[in-house]
């Protein structure tokens, strides 16, 4: 099941984070800039913020436990939003909840022209699961994150009315 994040899942998105950032950033990111990145972005804080301020949709397994999550921008004036994270279990990976929360986000980014999205180019399960949501790449380019150098890809997904109907 997809829903809103309530207050009471902060818990279980910070793990959702920690564990996921550690799977697939091993052997990428060196593991006390995750640890930073993730205490950081992550806190209590924070999480009540993304709610307050953005969309965070929750991915539920069948016995109602939070498995995933993603987060993602309100539209701005041109029609754009960014997808800021999405990130599943890795033991739950594959079995179609990031499919069922991309598909809502779109639901909910009625009137949207384009969902952009940022991911670290060395990140291979993630760009492949964009593309296969017909992510479109538009650059990979240098950056530092939390001072340590990384290559970036920029995704885009255009997001195509739909037909009408007579």
């Amino acid at each position: 099941m997809i829903r809103p994040m309530t207050a009471d899942d902060i818990g279980y998105i910070q793990q959702i984070a920690h564990v996921t950032w550690n799977d697939t950033y091993a052997g990428i990111i060196p593991e006390d800039i995750q640890t930073t990145f993730i205490n950081r972005s992550y806190s209590d804080a924070m999480m009540m913020k993304r709610m307050e301020k953005t969309h965070m949709l929750v991915a539920e397994c069948e016995q109602g436990t939070p498995v995933g999550f993603l987060n993602f921008t309100r539209k701005d004036e041109d029609g754009d939003s960014e997808l800021t994270a999405m990130y599943i279990l890795p033991s739950y990976q594959q079995s179609g909840y990031g499919k069922q929360l991309f598909d809502l986000t779109i639901k909910m980014l009625d009137g949207a022209k384009q969902l952009f999205v940022y991911v670290d180019s060395r990140n291979a399960v993630g760009r492949a699961f964009y593309e296969k949501q017909g992510f479109e790449l538009l650059e990979v380019f240098e950056e530092t994150f939390e001072g340590y150098p990384v290559e970036t890809a920029q995704y885009v997904y255009y997001i195509r009315e739909p037909a009408l109907t007579y």
